[in-house]
């Protein structure tokens, strides 16, 4: 979806960052902030009960065109805010000597639950108007509030299932399947068949070096069928607004969009990325075409490259031994 403004706005690039976080004053390891997926992972693991979150915020505007255009009372403000609770904080950031933006943005556990996303927009005095907005970021980030680590936005149920005799009737039908991925419920689930020949002796206990790489590409695989069925669910049946535009859903559904639509379609914004896949899934038109950059995007999210390299690199380490 393209938003035209009857008032000039910036052109140049906004790039927002998360450079810091807090837990209740304690720094959070930077380990758990990831620019890749832009994402913070607030832990419950290492503190089972926190308070408050500050996340440390940097936003870069296009200076050159920010100070010679035609507005004034220019402001960027960093905006978090969640559509499961209808939580929404925004802060004023200060500018800098070096053109860039900074503040501290504060995320209260009892006011926020699922994953918020934060933004920044800059807002200034145009035509006389106070308060317009003249751009927002490019790419947004989102706060995890329960992940372990970052990255792992949507949460994902790992069960083993008996697919030939074991007691889930509905499972019988895809006896000779490894695993299948279900998204209908509240939580997307992976059931893997133990009833496969070597999938759970594969998947678990010790291992040599050329089973530990043939375990890596077999989990790559699994987690990106996951994240291909989980894009398709969180597509479909999208919520519209009153034009017709298409809404983000909340849940794991939402954060499976926010994670594979830059990789999709890295030239568009979050919304109008998700209004091109939309109208393409509505008419047919494009839709098949699509479907080779959305297994992209699943092969990304589950790191199959980087498993495919290691495992091959091993085989060829193990061969080079073998022929010495």
């Amino acid at each position: 979806m393209t938003t035209y403004y009857s008032y000039p706005v910036l052109v140049g690039a906004i790039q927002l960052e998360i450079v810091g976080a807090k837990v209740d004053g304690r720094p959070l390891p930077y380990s758990m902030i990831s620019r890749t997926d832009r994402n913070v992972a607030l832990s419950e693991v290492e503190r089972e009960h926190w308070s408050e979150a500050v996340l440390e915020v940097k936003v870069a505007l296009p200076v050159g065109e920010l100070d010679a255009g035609p507005w004034s009372a220019v402001k960027c403000v960093a905006l978090l805010s969640e559509g499961q609770t209808n939580g929404r904080v925004s802060r004023i950031l200060n500018r800098e000597a070096d053109g860039s933006w900074i503040g501290s943005v504060p995320l209260s556990r009892s006011f926020f639950r699922g994953r918020p996303g934060l933004t920044a927009a800059v807002v200034a005095t145009v035509d006389g108007v106070v308060g317009r907005i003249i751009g927002s970021a490019d790419r947004p980030w989102t706060v995890d509030i329960e992940a372990r680590m970052p990255g792992r936005q949507s949460e994902l149920l790992i069960v083993e299932n008996d697919f030939r005799s074991g007691p889930h009737e509905w499972l019988r039908p895809f006896k000779d399947a490894p695993w299948i991925v279900e998204t209908t419920g509240d939580m997307p689930t992976v059931h893997l068949n133990t009833s496969f020949e070597g999938v759970m002796e594969l998947l678990a206990g010790p291992a040599t070096a050329p089973e530990k790489a043939a375990r890596g590409m077999l989990a790559a695989q699994i987690a990106g069928d996951a994240w291909a069925a989980m894009f398709h669910a969180a597509v479909s049946g999208l919520d519209t607004d009153e034009d017709g535009s298409p809404q983000l859903p909340g849940g794991w559904r939402e954060s499976v969009l926010r994670l594979m639509l830059p990789d999709m379609l890295p030239g568009l914004s979050l919304s109008d990325a998700l209004f091109e896949v939309h109208s393409r899934r509505s008419s047919g038109h494009g839709w098949a075409e699509l479907q080779s950059v959305i297994h992209y995007a699943a092969s990304r999210r589950s790191h199959l490259a980087k498993n495919l390299t290691t495992s091959v690199r091993t085989l060829d380490r193990l061969s080079e031994g073998a022929g010495r």
